[in-house]
């Protein structure tokens, strides 16, 4: 399962959102069903941010989804950013 994250942060708010991504990849990449998080900031908006993750599976997203690191940097994120979160769960095609 692939995750995709769109992250467009409020005017100077990009230093802190970006400390808030960085607090999160590395435990989320040490947690057992993680095969992948990598997070990306845009060259030309530098407002923007997204995530890349892959998981084993659904149920091992869930689990990440419900732990307290996630959880806290969902928090910060909704402050942070001038959207509602745009969150995809998707599968490879081919």
């Amino acid at each position: 399962m692939f995750f995709f994250a769109r992250f467009h942060t409020r005017a100077g708010c990009e230093g802190e959102f970006e400390k808030a991504f960085r607090d999160v990849v590395e435990p989320s990449r040490a947690e057992p069903g993680c095969l992948s998080v990598d997070a990306f900031r845009s060259l030309r908006d530098p407002r923007l941010f997204y995530v890349h993750s892959r998981w084993v599976d659904e149920a091992a997203f869930d689990l990440h989804a419900a732990l307290p690191h996630t959880k806290r940097f969902t928090e910060r994120a909704e402050k942070l950013i001038d959207h509602p979160l745009d969150v995809t769960r998707t599968t490879l095609l081919s």
